[in-house]
């Protein structure tokens, strides 16, 4: 047995077996300078007792640069190589069975490439499982739908793209089910998740301050190779710098088309930027680009509220187990609006849905971006407190819109403590949202919203989703949205509130006499 032998021996396994598909098919293996940093990093780092130190590894790069060969291989040494034990089990995961199929096929080709690997493991078709016939060890390829059939024990857990995994629930259950390893490892590779809440983002973002000096942690390392914020599209030492195998597993010419199509075709872009560039920007093109929000990342002045000025405002309620949200509008004196969000959620299920919608809602209760109210449900009588006691706090409330599902729930907990906003409907269809969407874009793209960069906010708008009708109108859909976007409704509402005040008012007492 050759448990806790270093990278040199993995190496040299690797480089003694073969390629089964793509630019290289039936060639030897040849791991790359960068591949060969990455898995000195992982086996080389050890205790002093000759245990190894890493528990988790993550290595990020662009599409297409030999990261499922860099997994089969490692997974084959775990299995039959230098790094084998007796009974081990190392599982590939991914999101989906067609996913988890296609890792599962290029190992068992790289299998049958290599005869001397056909002599020891036995290839289950059936199951989609290699087994080590002397020491019983396995692998097997699994999905985030093989819901509870992780199994225990697990030595080896290779998780692919985690990236597009709504939730962590896979990798929280694969990595669970290793705590009873002496030395379990959990790889990760694949490109960046589009935004920085998601909890794949969260894991990366940890690994580069350790490897930043910010703090020490000797189990977890990250590799990752990404263009740089803001760089041209066309710029090729950033092609580069996201794709490390450019030339060899990597097309030139393939990745050059792509961006040539995507300069030409803005709606491309960010799906080039993510896929082909390693950059945290959505696949699809988003109501409004971070640069355009970062345009507003001065700090709001909260003393405007409280000034006399009239303060517009904007309230999306929610169903009673999601968040509820007013934002708050108000102008300075050079015409710029200053955006004050208030986000209410049940406290008593904020862990699960902070899961299901893959944002830090915890943290974000913690730092004071959103309130979590007592319970498993939406109190509005708290709402509608919280609301009193800004008016009485001085804040003068001009108008607000508000959506007119549910509202009358609202205006009877404003009833019974006494409070009295001017709340007007406002319609979520295209006739009242076409014209604030716009008015909201343009401001924005104007530089003339101040946010301050309220994580929850920035969010929520990151989250928006553009549906247009037959005459080109557009407006924001909770349907198609990637994400929670009640914070950023209600900011439309509310500049709407301020902006676009087109009707007369209705003195409905004058009318009946």
């Amino acid at each position: 047995m050759c448990w806790g032998l270093p990278s040199g021996a993995i190496i040299a396994f690797c480089h003694g077996l073969r390629v089964p598909a793509g630019l290289r098919v039936g060639d030897e293996l040849r791991l790359d300078g960068w591949q060969v940093e990455f898995v000195r990093d992982i086996y080389d780092v050890r205790h002093a007792d000759g245990r190894r130190k890493r528990r988790q590894a993550i290595l990020s790069v662009a599409r297409r640069n030999g990261k499922t060969a860099t997994s089969s291989a490692l997974a084959l040494s775990h299995l039959a190589g230098p790094m084998r034990r007796p009974g081990g089990i190392i599982y590939s995961a991914a999101t989906s069975r067609e996913q988890a199929e296609i890792s599962y096929r290029y190992l068992r080709d790289m299998i049958r490439l290599t005869p001397q690997l056909g002599e020891v493991l036995a290839i289950v078709e059936s199951r989609k499982r290699v087994v080590h016939r002397q020491n019983l060890g396995y692998y097997a390829a699994v999905s985030a739908e093989s819901r509870g059939k992780y199994g225990v024990g697990v030595d080896v857990a290779i998780i692919d793209e985690l990236a597009q995994h709504r939730t962590d629930e896979l990798y929280t259950a694969l990595r669970t089910s290793q705590g009873s390893q002496a030395e379990p490892l959990c790889l990760i590779l694949g490109t960046q998740a589009a935004d920085d809440t998601h909890f794949y983002s969260q894991m990366i973002d940890y690994g580069l301050k350790i490897r930043n000096g910010e703090f020490e942690d000797d189990s977890f390392t990250c590799h990752i190779y990404a263009a740089d914020d803001g760089c041209d599209l066309d710029d090729k030492a950033q092609w580069a710098k996201a794709n490390p195998a450019l030339g060899k597993h990597r097309d030139h010419d393939e990745l050059a088309d792509t961006v040539t199509q995507a300069s030409r075709s803005p709606g491309l872009e960010s799906r080039v930027r993510n896929l082909y560039l390693n950059q945290r920007i959505a696949a699809s093109a988003p109501y409004l680009s971070p640069s355009v929000w970062r345009l507003g990342s001065a700090k709001p002045d909260e003393a405007l509220l409280y000034s006399g000025r009239p303060i517009y405002g904007g309230l999306d309620l929610s169903t009673t187990l999601d968040l509820t949200a007013l934002t708050l509008a108000v102008s300075d004196d050079d015409g710029a609006i200053h955006l004050f969000p208030y986000v209410w959620t049940p406290g008593d299920t904020l862990d699960a849905r902070a899961s299901r919608d893959r944002a830090p809602y915890r943290a974000w209760t913690k730092n004071g971006f959103m309130t979590s109210i007592p319970g498993s449900a939406i109190d509005y009588d708290f709402v509608a407190q919280e609301i009193g006691e800004l008016e009485r706090k001085g804040v003068f409330f001009e108008r607000i819109n508000v959506d007119r599902w549910k509202v009358s729930f609202l205006k009877q907990s404003f009833s019974r403590f006494g409070v009295s906003v001017p709340l007007h409907d406002f319609g979520q269809g295209f006739k009242d949202m076409a014209p604030a969407v716009d008015m909201f874009e343009a401001l924005a793209l104007d530089g003339r919203l101040v946010h301050g960069n309220h994580p929850l906010l920035a969010w929520a708008v990151s989250n928006i989703a553009i549906e247009r009708d037959a005459a080109g109108n557009r407006k924001a859909t909770k349907a198609k949205s990637i994400g929670r976007i009640d914070p950023a409704i209600a900011a439309i509402m509310a500049v709407a509130a301020m902006k676009l005040q087109t009707e007369a008012e209705i003195n409905v007492e004058a009318m009946i006499g």
